[in-house]
């Protein structure tokens, strides 16, 4: 298939849908969806893209396995976090900060997530496309980096969400197991599984381009989306407790934390 085309039949489908979504945001006042469909757009951009690349069979259907389990286990889980609860704190202070503006804007938003879905699955499409006639051990590393970061963010969300099942913790901030060393070890290890693509790809032609996945995502997580409006919206919420724990504990990358500055 043409490599264009390839490209835009996806950018096209999940345009529509994060249309239909934005309206269903404006009945519903919770823009959490167009994360969900975020991560399963990711995933089936990946599946449609390991179908359609023309690299080795075998390495086409592991990229579109891993790709796949990986978006369905990340949008299954943001989904049983949106049923039955309030906003995410981010869309609440974006409809806070545009005021008569949000709907336009949130507009806007769910489009550049279809557009960022479709460029987010370009690193699985060039591992699809490395055409080395057999599995080798890059592919055998890429698998065991995805394996890392699917355990490691399991273990993060499970430890967040046995935390915040306890009512004495309401309020509270969450530094136990792996968030005592990182104040994002989920987002740390979302990100490790961006470098899987890389180790099957980077062999492949064009594969050097692989390494952006991991780069843009950092970019996204420490300056962008991530990092910064969710602490903005827990130091809002969580106040001087919130404060000290930044002062202590890496923000992203696991680390011994430090002792407090007297």
């Amino acid at each position: 298939m043409n490599l264009l085309v390839l490209i835009l039949i996806p950018w096209a489908v999940l345009a529509a849908l994060m249309s239909m979504l934005w309206l269903y945001q404006r009945k519903t006042h919770n823009a959490g969806i167009v994360d969900v469909a975020w991560s399963f757009g990711t995933a089936i951009t990946a599946i449609w893209f390991a179908w359609g690349a023309d690299g080795f069979t075998h390495r086409r259907i592991l990229v579109g396995a891993i790709a796949g389990i990986w978006g369905v286990k990340l949008g299954y889980y943001l989904l049983s976090r949106l049923i039955g609860a309030h906003e995410d704190r981010r869309y609440e202070m974006l409809r806070e900060k545009w005021g008569d503006k949000t709907q336009q804007r949130m507009f806007i938003v769910f489009q550049i997530q279809a557009f960022w879905a479709v460029l987010f699955a370009i690193p699985m499409l060039i591992a699809s496309s490395n055409d080395h006639p057999e599995l080798v051990w890059y592919d055998w590393l890429g698998i065991g980096i995805w394996g890392v970061s699917i355990i490691g963010t399991g273990i993060a969300d499970a430890q967040l969400n046995a935390f915040r099942k306890k009512p004495e913790n309401q309020g509270e901030v969450c530094k136990r197991g792996l968030w005592r060393y990182s104040r994002h070890p989920n987002y740390f290890f979302e990100w490790i599984h961006w470098w899987a693509y890389v180790a099957i790809g980077f062999a492949g032609a064009w594969g050097w381009l692989s390494i952006l996945g991991p780069v843009v995502m950092l970019f996204f997580l420490l300056k962008v989306t991530g990092i910064p409006i969710t602490e903005k919206a827990l130091v809002r919420s969580r106040g001087e407790a919130y404060k000290k724990y930044q002062r202590t504990t890496s923000a992203f990358v696991p680390l011994p934390p430090k002792e407090e500055d007297q």
